[in-house]
């Protein structure tokens, strides 16, 4: 693909704290696209829209400059587009479990083949750092090789005692639901739509893919993938708009929804899909928490934080924002902290030369600068950053780190979903913990101690659905065959593992009586025979099976 590198805003002037004085590129008569418009046309054909549709310009974070007119799908489109994939899904899950495994395998070769092409995506459309970029595309690898391999096993018919051991066979069985509808966020466009595409479709589902308008492009490169892969047209479909409007009528047109977002978005989401009895999957807002003991290597440790709290610009649902400091070891943490934060590189170049890149939207810097400036006029210090830094492009910010924050602040509790991190003190084990718990989300967590038996207590007295000791996101997150859901305000459901794959099917239990008609020669027995003892007696034959059965230690 043709990318034009070269900056299209003016020049800046410089870094300064609390500015989001923005550029706009619809003001710039010299702004052209970054990618030439017949070089992503093919892309945007994918899109299930009608002709003459509205479209919505993205921008590329970096600059500013227009990235592409996608079209827009209306509520008409989303229903059209799944009607196509319930009819394409009977066919899709006649194919046998191998089969449809066999597409994923492809996938896993297919996205490592070609990510160059999908790592300039993902920098233009989000504006994170290649390194951070990488992050999704591996992330695809591994989720794609789990499930070929694993799933099989997975979606196996379960057998389970029945009513009269060896006379009634049961066997539990999984389903797909049918059409699956994926309301996918901005933040991580590979991971949030292929990530959750993946174990959809190897469940025999369909899907109905509604990504965030700015980083369509980056769902349709991932749609094309699948395509390539052998996945039968139809079975994926792709509609792009607004939340309120498409992603609401995604809602109603699925069996199952499986939604990333807001905790405010995500309550509307669960409400609607609870009207229609159709089962949610939601990961929701966060507010995530580390605790540093006081046994760590503070170079260790300090080197942990930054990785958890900056990737991405901290725009990672699993991303650090409070970090609690026991007292001992408190100051050359701090120092540690703040030094290697400084020490991070801010760039917006396609390459991995940068730390870290771009917030991906003015609401974004908006949220950060109200966050900072607010904490700062409440007394807190700032040891890093803080500076909005205009001079490399229009949302960039410095990666921050604030001490003596107020519990009155606004990102004391709120999340920030950018680059802020707020250090706290802490005298104990336990003040840490009940810390970390005063919150009313549970999404990650973090614990750092030289002591792994430690960790691990500490780790299971946290409210999180994800807890990492001696690592911010990364142990959890790519151990895949771990399930991946929040607690509380953090959401419901999961991603990742059994569990995962199971969140789009529908369970059925299947008992076949045998021995009802004298097979083998046998004399018929089983449930009816039982009954036909008379009601003064197979109570009695009954309760002495009970008997048998627990002495036996059946279950």
């Amino acid at each position: 693909m043709s990318q034009d590198h070269e900056g299209q805003r003016p020049g800046h002037d410089g870094g300064q704290r609390g500015s989001a004085e923005l550029y706009d590129p619809e003001t710039d008569p010299l702004a052209t696209y970054v990618l030439e418009p017949e070089d992503v046309a093919t892309l945007l054909r994918r899109v299930v829209a009608s002709p003459g549709a509205q479209t919505h310009t993205s921008h590329a974070p970096f600059t500013g400059a227009p990235i592409a007119a996608v079209p827009l799908s209306t509520p008409d489109d989303v229903a059209r587009a799944a009607r196509s994939a319930r009819a394409a899904q009977r066919l899709w899950s006649a194919r046998s479990v191998r089969e449809r495994a066999a597409v994923l395998s492809r996938v896993h070769d297919l996205v490592l083949a070609r990510q160059s092409d999908v790592l300039d995506l993902l920098q233009l459309e989000t504006g994170k750092a290649r390194v951070s970029a990488f992050e999704e595309v591996a992330d695809i690898a591994l989720v794609a090789r789990h499930y070929a391999a694993r799933a099989r096993r997975y979606l196996a018919p379960r057998r389970v005692l029945g009513t009269v051991p060896g006379l009634t066979d049961v066997r539990v069985l999984r389903h797909p639901v049918g059409v699956v509808g994926i309301i996918a966020p901005w933040n991580f466009p590979l991971t949030l739509t292929l990530g959750d595409v993946l174990p959809a479709l190897v469940a025999g589902n369909a899907v109905l893919l509604r990504p965030d308008p700015q980083t369509a492009l980056t769902a349709l490169w991932a749609a094309e993938l699948l395509e390539d892969a052998g996945l039968p047209p139809g079975v994926l479909q792709v509609v792009v708009g607004d939340g309120p409007t498409v992603g609401a009528a995604v809602v109603e047109h699925v069996d199952h929804v499986s939604f990333t977002g807001s905790t405010r978005t995500g309550r509307a989401v669960a409400a609607s899909a609870g009207d229609k009895l159709v089962p949610a999957t939601l990961e929701l807002g966060g507010k995530n928490a580390m605790y540093v003991a006081d046994d760590v290597d503070v170079e260790t440790a300090a080197e942990g934080a930054v990785r958890a709290a900056f990737v991405g610009a901290g725009q990672v649902c699993v991303s650090i924002e409070r970090i609690y400091v026991h007292r001992d070891v408190r100051d050359d943490f701090l120092e540690a902290f703040a030094r290697r934060t400084r020490d991070l590189r801010l760039g917006a170049g396609l390459d991995y030369r940068s730390d870290v890149g771009s917030l991906t939207s003015a609401a974004q810097l908006a949220t950060v600068v109200e966050h900072v400036e607010d904490a700062i006029g409440l007394g807190a210090r700032v040891l890093a950053g803080g500076v909005h830094r205009s001079d490399l492009g229009p949302w960039f910010y410095e990666p921050t780190v604030l001490v003596d924050v107020s519990p009155h602040a606004r990102l004391f509790r709120e999340e920030t979903f950018g680059p802020v991190v707020a250090v706290y003190p802490v005298a104990s084990d336990d003040e840490a913990v009940a810390a970390m718990n005063d919150t009313e989300f549970g999404l990650n967590a973090s614990i750092w101690t030289r002591d792994a038996r430690r960790g691990a207590a500490l780790a299971r007295r946290v409210h999180a659905g994800t807890v990492n000791v001696n690592e911010g996101y990364v142990a959890t997150w790519g151990s895949v065959g771990a399930p991946q859901g929040g607690w509380g305000a953090s959401g419901i459901g999961v991603r990742h593992g059994r569990e995962g794959l199971w969140e789009t099917t529908r369970l059925q239990s299947v008992a076949v009586q045998h021995g009802a008609h004298g097979a083998l020669g046998l004399p018929p027995f089983g449930l009816r025979r039982l009954f036909e003892l008379g009601t003064d007696v197979w109570p009695q034959v009954y309760t002495e099976l009970l008997r048998v059965m627990k002495a036996a230690r059946l279950p």
